[in-house]
């Protein structure tokens, strides 16, 4: 691909992420329709919370600023041992601008309105499925080509654990977690976007290709698991979300609470893994058109 192919298709991922997130906030915060669905969500979580809750507060006890601040720095060092001082520029725009848009989505340019009872503030993105989702995506940036299929399954497996555990802690509704994974992969098409303005490789920094006798890659197994768990779940959500639809206004029973919350369980995890399929897809591109990458 060449570099302005990669770079058109780049800021065109980053552009359709942000319109998806406006599209989330304007369907399930600025409706009638939206806020009951996700209610319906929000309170099935009250289903077994008791036991998920203990394994749910310990993955999101894990994230905070320092936890962010740490694993930026650990990237950049990383990048700067690989002696790729674009790297470091690449993941610090990624982590910064990604939690930076998440917390100024959240507390200024998008509002709730109290359509329903008990409607509360504003919280989408979810500020915590942020921070896994950069931090996870800066390792995939910063890591050696064959080790990016293995960060990119286990940054789409902690991202889903982190979304969904906002969702059993109450803490936030399904659109939120799946507009944070949105806004990191923004963040990290235009961080691609970037590297493809680096100058040509030279002969001496390309690397040779391996092949394997037709057996398949790493890179294409983990990109077949992500993308095909992805569809899964987001047909199941998909489904869920259309009974949800159709019964958001008759009064609330157990069953369909609990429907409701494993529909957004089912968004959530979709939406991680398939956003971690195209970051994976993404990076391998971009980092193609400079063999050191």
């Amino acid at each position: 691909m060449s570099r302005r192919r990669a770079a058109l298709v780049a800021w065109s991922v980053a552009a359709v992420s942000a319109v998806g997130v406006w599209l989330l906030w304007r369907v399930f915060v600025d409706t009638v329709a939206g806020q009951q669905v996700e209610r319906l969500a929000f309170d099935g979580a009250r289903f077994g919370q008791t036991h998920l809750w203990s394994t749910a507060h310990g993955v999101l006890d894990v994230v905070s600023t320092w936890f962010i601040a740490a694993a930026l720095a650990v990237s950049v060092v990383v990048a700067l041992v690989r002696r790729r001082w674009e790297l470091a520029v690449q993941v610090a725009v990624l982590v910064i601008g990604a939690n930076g848009t998440t917390r100024l989505l959240k507390l200024v340019v998008l509002q709730r309105p109290h359509l329903q009872p008990g409607t509360g503030d504003n919280t989408l993105p979810s500020g915590h499925t942020t921070a896994a989702a950069s931090v996870s995506a800066a390792l995939l940036f910063v890591v050696p080509p064959r080790a990016r299929p293995w960060v990119a399954g286990l940054g789409g497996a902690y991202t889903a654990a982190t979304g969904v555990s906002t969702l059993i802690g109450r803490w936030h509704r399904p659109s939120d977690a799946v507009a944070a994974t949105l806004v990191v992969l923004a963040w990290t098409a235009v961080a691609c976007a970037l590297s493809t303005r680096r100058s040509a490789p030279t002969v001496t920094d390309q690397v040779p290709v391996v092949r394997t006798n037709g057996a398949p890659s790493t890179h294409a197994v983990v990109l077949g698991v992500l993308l095909s768990g992805g569809a899964a779940a987001a047909v199941v959500g998909a489904l869920l979300l259309v009974r949800t639809w159709s019964v958001r206004s008759a009064t609330a029973t157990r069953a369909a609470e609990v429907l409701a919350y494993a529909g957004g369980v089912s968004a959530v995890i979709a939406a991680s893994a398939l956003t971690f399929a195209a970051m994976l897809v993404l990076r391998r591109a971009t980092g193609s058109l400079d063999g050191r990458s």
